[in-house]
């Protein structure tokens, strides 16, 4: 079935087609959060919740304003970042063990293979260097604009201005 027909029975809330598109990006989904949050149940759980929230929150996508995965996946990213802000996350990760840190050191450097579901790290990897810093920083490790700028030592009208351009370069890519 095509894309924006599935949409478009998706935001006249088809239970069919939310099966559907859950089946197309839920693993996309899931990669992206578990990136973020760094446990497969916690991630699981915010997944479910984003595409519940689609569901209600339907009618607020507009194809003019970008495509459909890439307005689930904000939702995606943004609820992993609010849920690691809370205090509920912040208190069950004061007691890890060593293994959570030496993953994430092992995956710092480069893009988990988690979040390639769509194939978008080969896109991501034509792009310069900069722009390579800033994208991975900010949609697949989950950092804020000021968290980057801190990481990169840029000042944070740089980090913005970098993103909208590298993203605008990344969408032409996928697009053409």
């Amino acid at each position: 079935m095509d894309l924006d027909i599935l949409v478009e029975k998706f935001k006249q809330k088809d239970e069919k087609a939310f099966e559907s598109l859950y089946a197309m990006y839920s693993e996309s989904m899931h990669g992206v959060i578990f990136n973020i949050v760094r446990n497969h149940d916690i991630a699981e759980e915010i997944m479910q919740d984003v595409f519940v929230k689609a569901w209600h929150k339907s009618d607020t996508y507009s194809s003019k304003k970008g495509r459909f995965f890439t307005w689930i996946l904000n939702i995606a990213r943004n609820a992993a970042i609010d849920k690691t802000r809370s205090k509920s996350f912040k208190n069950t990760k004061q007691n890890l063990d060593a293994s959570f840190f030496v993953d994430i050191l092992e995956t710092s450097d480069n893009l988990d293979n988690t979040t390639d579901a769509i194939g978008i790290k080969n896109y991501v990897g034509k792009l310069a260097k900069k722009c390579i810093e800033v994208i991975e920083l900010l949609y697949f490790k989950g950092y804020t604009q000021t968290e980057a700028s801190e990481t990169l030592n840029m000042p944070i009208g740089t980090i913005k201005t970098r993103n909208r351009n590298c993203i605008k370069e990344l969408r032409n890519m996928v697009l053409n």
